[in-house]
């Protein structure tokens, strides 16, 4: 493995936590009231033995139980076979609204929503349980119950949330869809999980445009055979002739109801959510009750620093994890949901600093490929971000100039940036930073608690200053219980090496202080002429300079090198990428990488493709330009973005 040079001398610490602000966290106060001493001690504590650590956070989080558990973890199987609350009983919206009827947290909004035309909403714990109730009981009336998997296709709306913990509180199977996936991408993940009934709406607005997902959802449902219930927000529901049976989103939850919560097994399973289908079949990650929750909640209140009476904002979907995360996460710690439905920077680029001064948002979630969007457009005059007290980052590595940009500009050098990385299997982070820890650009303070990671070279050794496998050694509550009904790729995706260890497919380094980084996929990491090189490390070189505003790197064949490195850059508007630029960018990345490792071509495009949720897929990237074919690019938000890149050239 190579040393990592260009990560790894980012720079010195830039933010240190006050001593008020370290005592004063939820994660020390955890550590005090477990008796761990420090957080190293809590590290070390949860790392010999994990039970111990998970059932100390379920105790904090004060989880009722129908019936309690024998015992926190049997690994007795060994890591890949662990299972969880054994003998537990409990569905998680019994914790989630049910626990706090008649407690002050019942008057606290639970969801606070803003519409892109302005229109705003809250909703109380009451009035949310009180909803879901309404709903649930429509669910049963349609014949909905425990083991159903029902999909939920629908805008960022109080009614999302209404709808997939309706369908928990039944005892069935929240199938979330992200809300700008076309028919194929949608009959593709209701078909895979044999859903019963969809969820969805007749449309939202984006950009002052009306979008229709109805049409998109019955074309959807025309090719499953298995969804025989249509649930429309927004319709009166209409006779059809496939024998499926609609009905409108009133006429659901317009029935009356209670608030009875099906008994459910504390590891039933509760929500099937879908990676990314970018390179072949979606994979179906299984979560269960006491899985995704506790995680969530965990890492929300130990990383971020939540507690009860705080507003979370992240811009998301729910079709990506932290959609379900955001929604486990407030309501297990008391706190409300933040939601906005529409494009963040319309009708003005300041909208997004409007959201989160407006509504009280303590902390605000964001991407890298966001802040580079944000940045073209400056920090708005008179910007007033008092009650955010940190930001949250996520989706893909960080350059360093959009990362200080954020914290100097933006967060004015006294509001930390808390990185978190881990993905849809882990239910959360494997890593992230906290606010007890001091902070460096771009990097993380090391694994969450109750995550024992560590980065291997290729001999399985823990190694510091190298390149290497993000590995995790020991089991968490939050880990995936498998691909639903595909138990061997989920064990041949992470524990094809030994089934006590998950590779989780990143690539990270940790420098000698401590600080982590990620450098994006291990399958995208290049080997020029003998070199391994992050991705990451050549697209930071790049953006911030000569105005480039983001950058991609892949690697591709070469008879000599075996690959060589090739990058695309967008440019700030009204830029034109001429000649003598690209021969400026290519001469400040052969002195900073030096010439082996010199890009065979450097192209400008007007766009890079990328996910919702920010990330850039270079592996489709890499496909596009060698003209191969790209696979399922259903959750890209701009598959037009290839177009450009196919035409650059084929592969000989």
């Amino acid at each position: 493995m190579s040393e990592a040079p260009l990560l790894t001398e980012m720079g010195d610490v830039v933010w240190t936590p006050s001593r008020e602000t370290v005592e004063g966290s939820e994660l020390m106060r955890f550590v005090r009231k477990v008796g761990a001493g420090s957080l190293a001690g809590l590290h070390t504590r949860a790392g010999r033995d994990p039970g111990w650590f998970w059932g100390a956070v379920m105790d904090d989080l004060g989880l009722k139980w129908r019936v309690p558990y024998s015992r926190v973890l049997d690994d007795g199987l060994g890591m890949a076979e662990a299972k969880w609350c054994v003998g537990g009983r409990m569905n998680v919206v019994d914790n989630l609204l049910v626990r706090q009827k008649g407690t002050e947290v019942d008057g606290r909004a639970a969801v606070v929503w803003e519409g892109e035309d302005g229109r705003m909403r809250e909703m109380t714990y009451a009035e949310l349980r009180g909803e879901v109730g309404r709903a649930a009981a429509g669910l049963r009336r349609l014949g909905v119950g425990k083991g159903d998997v029902v999909g939920v296709f629908m805008p960022m709306v109080p009614e999302i949330v209404v709808g997939m913990l309706a369908v928990i509180a039944v005892g069935g199977i929240f199938l979330p869809l992200f809300s700008g996936f076309g028919p194929e991408a949608l009959a593709t993940r209701l078909a895979d999980g044999g859903a019963k009934a969809l969820l969805t709406a007749e449309g939202c607005t984006r950009r002052g445009k009306w979008v229709a997902m109805k049409p998109i959802a019955d074309e959807a449902v025309s090719r499953v055979a298995s969804v025989r219930t249509v649930v429309a927000l927004g319709g009166k529901g209409t006779a059809r002739s496939d024998g499926v049976v609609e009905v409108g989103w009133e006429a659901l939850t317009g029935g009356g109801g209670n608030e009875s919560v099906e008994d459910t097994s504390a590891e039933d399973v509760m929500m099937l959510i879908h990676t990314s289908g970018t390179t072949g079949k979606p994979k179906g990650a299984v979560h269960t009750h006491c899985g995704f929750p506790v995680k969530a909640a965990a890492d929300m209140a130990h990383g971020f620093d939540v507690r009860a009476g705080d507003r979370v904002f992240w811009v998301t979907d729910m079709g990506w994890m932290m959609g379900p995360w955001l929604v486990f996460g407030t309501l297990l710690l008391g706190a409300t949901m933040v939601l906005y439905d529409g494009a963040v920077d319309h009708p003005g680029a300041g909208r997004l600093w409007e959201l989160a001064e407006r509504h009280g948002v303590t902390t605000l979630g964001v991407s890298p490929t966001l802040v580079r969007a944000m940045m073209r457009h400056g920090v708005p005059e008179g910007l007033n971000l008092e009650t955010v007290r940190n930001f949250g980052s996520t989706g893909e590595p960080w350059n360093p100039g959009p990362w200080r940009w954020l914290f100097e500009e933006v967060g004015r050098s006294v509001k930390p940036i808390i990185n978190y990385s881990g993905g849809t299997e882990i239910s959360g982070g494997i890593l992230c930073g906290n606010v007890c820890s001091p902070l460096k650009p771009c990097g993380f303070d090391g694994p969450m608690p109750g995550m024992v990671a560590e980065v291997w070279d290729d001999a399985g050794k823990s190694v510091v200053g190298k390149v290497g496998e993000l590995v995790i050694r020991a089991p968490w509550i939050g880990m995936t219980r498998g691909f639903w009904n595909d138990r061997e790729r989920y064990l041949e995706t992470y524990f094809s090496g030994s089934r006590e260890v998950w590779v989780h497919g990143d690539f990270a380094t940790v420098d000698a202080d401590g600080q982590w980084w990620i450098l994006g996929r291990s399958d995208d990491t290049l080997k020029i002429a003998g070199k391994r090189l992050g991705p990451a490390e050549v697209e930071s070189l790049l953006v911030g300079q000569q105005g480039v505003v983001e950058a991609v790197a892949i690697g591709v064949p070469d008879e000599v090198k075996g690959e060589a490195l090739v990058c695309f850059c967008v440019l700030r508007p009204g830029l034109v990428g001429d000649d003598g630029l690209r021969a400026a960018l290519l001469a400040g990345l052969v002195r900073e990488l030096g010439k082996p490792l010199a890009p065979k071509e450097l192209k400008f495009v007007p766009e890079l493709p990328r996910t919702r949720n920010g990330k850039i897929m270079r592996r489709v990237v890499k496909a596009a330009y060698l003209g191969r074919e790209v696979g399922d690019v259903s959750g890209l938000e701009n598959p037009g973005a290839l177009e450009g890149i196919r035409g650059v050239t084929k592969e000989e």
